[in-house]
């Protein structure tokens, strides 16, 4: 349970969000928590509520209320994943979920380390935060000052393993490697953009435009916390009907049930290009506060009800 000053500290960061998305214009939406279908994915356990699903994100509501005229959007909500729970999960969580039409991943970056900044700034007060624009977490002293370091996985790989994407994927080792290997190494003296991800592993994420062995995914890391993921929305119907469809064969040989979401794909059409990006409110409440775990920045725990 959070102490009230704590409790102040939390309501301080989400008003901070907040008035960083207010300002530039983006309208805050808050979509329906329960649903009856989601979007396929293979590695997220959902929970059922009746004959619904607990959304895992609220990404499937806000691509559609894009493809409804939004331009920009965002959203601090509860979001639900059947996972073991440790210090950087748990099963309910706060998720920061922002999008806006006509940016791509590159745009997105660059918002990040805006974000940060401000939320900084306005925080300097709290445990993690020894200066406005450096992060104090577990001995790591973490620069704020944009720019930040920007990484490609196929960098990352090379660097911190010693061994190249392709081969890591054929060897059915890229998780092994990246949770293991590279992770821990990202972030440590700056914030760090892991980006450009196999484009077998960005089945949201709209395809290189460079490249077509990658997507146009990132990850933030800070202090070898992931903290965002985000990419350029691939909004073609017909392309990522395919990936879902690659995906719910995956999950029926894995025993799972998935079923297309075909309300997001028949209006994904109308989208445009986009960029969307999801935040973990937790973690970085976490970073900020000088925590050790996630479960300590939450007003109270599941296991004290």
């Amino acid at each position: 349970m959070l102490s009230p000053t704590g409790l102040r500290q939390r309501s301080d960061l989400l008003q901070a969000i907040r008035s960083f998305f207010l300002e530039r214009d983006y309208i805050e939406v808050d979509t329906p928590l329960r649903l009856p279908v989601l979007i396929p994915e293979s590695h997220l356990i959902p929970f059922t509520s009746g004959d619904c699903f607990l959304h895992t994100s609220p990404e499937i509501c806000m691509k559609r209320l894009l493809a409804g005229g939004c331009e920009r959007i965002f959203q601090i909500c509860h979001c639900f994943r059947q996972e073991e729970c440790g210090r950087l999960h748990q099963a309910e969580f706060t998720m920061l979920e922002w999008y806006h039409r006509g940016w791509d991943y590159l745009d997105l970056m660059r918002q990040c380390e805006e974000l940060i900044g401000w939320v900084a700034r306005r925080l300097s007060g709290f445990a993690g935060l020894i200066e406005e624009d450096r992060l104090c977490w577990q001995g790591d002293r973490v620069a704020l000052t944009p720019p930040w370091e920007r990484l490609t996985v196929e960098e990352a790989f090379q660097r911190y393993a010693g061994v190249s994407v392709r081969d890591a994927l054929c060897a059915d080792r890229f998780d092994e490697i990246l949770v293991t290997a590279i992770e821990p190494n990202l972030g440590r003296t700056r914030p760090v953009f892991l980006y450009d991800y196999p484009v077998e592993l960005g089945s949201l994420a709209r395809g290189s435009r460079n490249n077509p062995l990658v997507a146009e995914r990132f990850e933030l890391y800070i202090a070898g916390i992931e903290l965002a993921n985000g990419f350029s929305e691939l909004a073609d119907p017909q392309e990522q009907r395919q990936r879902f469809q690659r995906t719910i064969e995956q999950m029926q040989r894995e025993g799972k049930t998935a079923r297309m979401p075909e309300k997001l794909l028949i209006e994904l059409g109308r989208m445009g290009e986009a960029a969307g990006i999801a935040l973990g409110v937790d973690r970085l409440c976490m970073l900020l506060m000088g925590l050790d775990d996630i479960a300590r920045t939450k007003p109270l725990n599941f296991s004290e009800l």
